[in-house]
């Protein structure tokens, strides 16, 4: 039966704003305002826009009842959580209001940092574990394991795999829900890898000296521009190339190039982390290295205008496990190798011969073992999450007024930790990624083939 039949099925009274719609023999009443805010192409739309001689809806009336109550309030009702949410996917594309539903389950505006609770794994084919994550700000996810990019909708409920021609992914970043960027660390090339069709789109090279090939190290993303760390295969030389992200990945500049020569350590490290710094318009870039004196690093802030380095930061004493920024609280935290502590630094403080301040307890090293050895640490909002060994952390800023700190005449800073999940969350094999898309958390663990997602308690 089609989906439309009889004459009846919808009456309007040209004199009145109520509109009535026959769906699977129910009878409901709504206002064109309320249609209306389904959107111009919507079915909805036509709905309120049409003559009363507009055939009766052959669908279910159960689900019609869910979605427009999702048009009235611009949130799924509670008995909305007694459907399998593909049905309510598949009839919301129907009605074409399928971006309203994504916003109400994936808005980032609903992510709880206090309220993330383990609600479900998703399985990985293969025997490879996860070796990088990434996510839209939809909420859809795609995981590299092995030579595989595996690719989960908005809702986790359908997924796609393609066979890349990498042995191993290292870097992976989403460009879209269909299109992303992956690297690794020993196979020339950035490819940018349309997920749909499970092809190569384009494959972006730096050109070295030495005319050897190109090993990304670490990708980044601004809303106009790409960034990606390159070092040649022999690793003689290293760069970060920015491309235009609005034309067709046109190479704008090149910044951080250095050909090195003797034992130039400094030079020699390339960075491993880029991540754009939106507050201040900067390329934060990381990178470290081992070697027989421990583990030295830097942290460079890069103005991609001038080309030119506007904050470093030389990592010898303690260097980072991980760093990041988080553009809300205008803090840089890091992970300290050595003893596993949280550091942050003010990022108005940022001309200070120690800018570091320690969020723990201070505590030594012992016996020399690296506490924070794959610690990783990662903002979302104004929270900051940090893995240590198969736990986790959040750390939240106190308000304590306005009491200044005598040296730098800035207002005190506070955070508190928590750890995260209940008490059958903890623990495990060592997280060795934590991302966050739409209103969810992703982890993944070391010899783990799956995926953790927690969501708050109030996620449908």
């Amino acid at each position: 039966m089609p989906p439309f039949a009889g004459s009846n099925g919808i009456h309007h009274d040209s004199s009145s704003n109520i509109v009535t719609i026959d769906v699977g023999g129910q009878l409901f009443q709504t206002t064109k305002q309320t249609l209306s805010l389904a959107g111009s192409k919507s079915f909805f739309s036509k709905i309120a826009n049409s003559d009363p001689a507009i055939p009766f809806i052959d669908r279910d009336p159960e689900l019609f009842s869910i979605l427009l109550s999702l048009l009235r309030t611009g949130n799924l009702p509670s008995k909305a959580k007694a459907f399998d949410i593909q049905d309510l996917i598949f009839e919301s594309q129907f009605y074409g209001i399928e971006n309203l539903l994504l916003n109400s389950q994936s808005n980032p505006s609903q992510f709880d940092a206090f309220n993330l609770e383990k609600s479900f794994v998703l399985p990985l084919s293969g025997r490879d574990s996860p070796s990088a994550i990434c996510t839209t700000p939809c909420g859809s996810l795609h995981v590299a394991h092995g030579s595989k990019v595996t690719s989960f909708d908005w809702s986790l409920q359908r997924k796609s795999t393609i066979l890349t021609q990498f042995t191993a992914i290292d870097s992976l970043l989403a460009l879209s829900p269909a299109v992303a960027a992956a690297g690794a660390t020993d196979f020339s090339g950035l490819q940018i890898l349309d997920l749909d069709k499970g092809y190569v789109k384009d494959t972006l090279n730096w050109e070295n000296v030495t005319r050897s090939g190109s090993t990304v190290q670490a990708i980044g993303a601004s809303p106009e521009h790409l960034f990606t760390s390159f070092e040649s295969s022999r690793r003689n030389s290293n760069c970060i190339m920015i491309y235009d992200l609005n034309d067709d990945l046109r190479p704008v500049s090149k910044i951080g190039h250095y050909e090195i020569f003797g034992a130039d350590l400094d030079s020699a490290i390339p960075a491993t982390k880029l991540q754009w710094v939106s507050s201040h318009n900067l390329l934060m870039a990381s990178g470290s290295h081992s070697g027989p004196s421990g583990v030295l690093g830097n942290i460079k802030f890069w103005d991609i205008r001038s080309g030119n380095v506007v904050w470093e930061l030389k990592e010898k004493v303690d260097c980072f496990s991980d760093v990041t920024v988080s553009n809300v609280l205008g803090t840089m935290f890091k992970v300290g190798v050595n003893t596993g502590e949280v550091f942050c630094a003010d990022l108005r403080n940022m001309d200070a011969d120690h800018p570091w301040v320690c969020l723990g307890d201070g505590r030594k090293v012992i016996n020399g073992k690296k506490e924070g050895f794959g610690c990783k640490v990662e903002s979302q909002g104004n929270q900051v999450f940090c893995s240590k060994g198969g736990n986790l952390e959040l750390w939240s800023e106190i308000l304590l007024g306005t009491v200044e700190k005598q040296e730098t005449g800035l207002p005190e800073r506070v955070f508190r930790k928590n750890l995260m999940g209940r008490a059958k969350d903890m623990g495990g094999n060592r997280i060795t990624n934590v991302n966050f898309g739409g209103s969810k958390m992703f982890l993944t663990r070391k010899d783990q083939q799956c995926v953790e997602v927690w969501s708050s308690v109030r996620s449908f």
